[in-house]
């Protein structure tokens, strides 16, 4: 793998992490077109780890608002939010590794515009009950948890699938855009952290030291930017427009897994 090579995945997780079309699913999309090495466990950590750095950055102050909080009741509400996709990770981990592979990413990417649609069209329909992190309920958190956790498939977007259910649930839009990203600190960390163990026990496979260091260093400023830009998009504009992206997204994936076969050369092998 090069440098260019690097840079362009670096960018494309640290954009794809933060708006709701699926950073899994791109990565996918992407190491197929670019034909990269299959163990390339070190490389997708590193990417993980610049991506938190930027999360880190862009909320810093409701970061250390809740360490100055450590045992409030929203931290209980994080932990809460959180459990899902631990218990899905941990119960169903085989199943969504097999689901990296075959016609799951295209469902993923068409899952995601539902999601996005519906999320819209309900949350027209009622008025925001909740305004500040403070509100939200553990019923709330919890089930927009259990959407975080659906978003473990790929090409099902982690920030799409928790900004409908925030919105679903009755988040603020900036509220929601926030609690989202607040959400992402444990899974990405934890991600990384798993990633680590798996490098200590089975080895990092390849490493390729320039363009990890490039590429970390893209996912950094690209999530950076990205996160900022949903922060001010969401209060102003609805999500259809990605919508629309996921949706074309997923059927050119499954016209080529089934009909030209460019990218996928089998409907069932990444």
């Amino acid at each position: 793998m090069g440098v260019f090579e690097a840079i362009v995945l670096g960018i494309i997780q640290g954009v794809t992490e933060f708006l709701p079309v699926s950073s899994s699913g791109h990565l996918v999309l992407f190491q197929n077109i670019f034909e990269t090495p299959g163990d390339m466990l070190f490389f997708d950590t590193m990417l993980h780890v610049g991506t938190l750095v930027a999360v880190f950055i862009v909320l810093w102050k409701d970061i250390v608002e809740i360490f100055r909080h450590l045992f409030g009741r929203f931290t209980w509400v994080l932990v809460i939010a959180t459990l899902p996709a631990v218990i899905a990770g941990v119960a169903l981990g085989d199943f969504f590794e097999r689901a990296f592979e075959g016609t799951y990413l295209a469902f993923g990417f068409l899952i995601t515009s539902v999601l996005l649609v519906l999320s819209e069209l309900i949350a027209a329909k009622k008025k925001a009950k909740y305004t500040q992190k403070e509100q939200i309920k553990f019923s709330a958190a919890f089930g927009i948890g259990c959407m975080q956790a659906v978003a473990i498939m790929p090409g099902i977007s982690r920030s799409g699938s928790t900004l409908s259910g925030g919105l679903i649930s009755g988040l603020d839009r900036g509220l929601a855009a926030s609690f989202s990203f607040l959400m992402s600190i444990p899974v990405i960390l934890g991600s990384a952290v798993l990633q680590g163990y798996d490098i200590v026990k089975q080895g990092a496979g390849e490493i390729y030291l320039l363009p990890t260091i490039f590429g970390m260093f893209a996912a950094a400023v690209s999530s950076f930017f990205a996160a900022k830009y949903m922060m001010r998009m969401i209060r102003k504009r609805k999500l259809y427009g990605f919508a629309v992206y996921t949706a074309v997204l997923g059927l050119l994936v499954l016209l080529d897994q089934f009909v030209f076969h460019v990218v996928f050369t089998n409907p069932f092998v990444g």
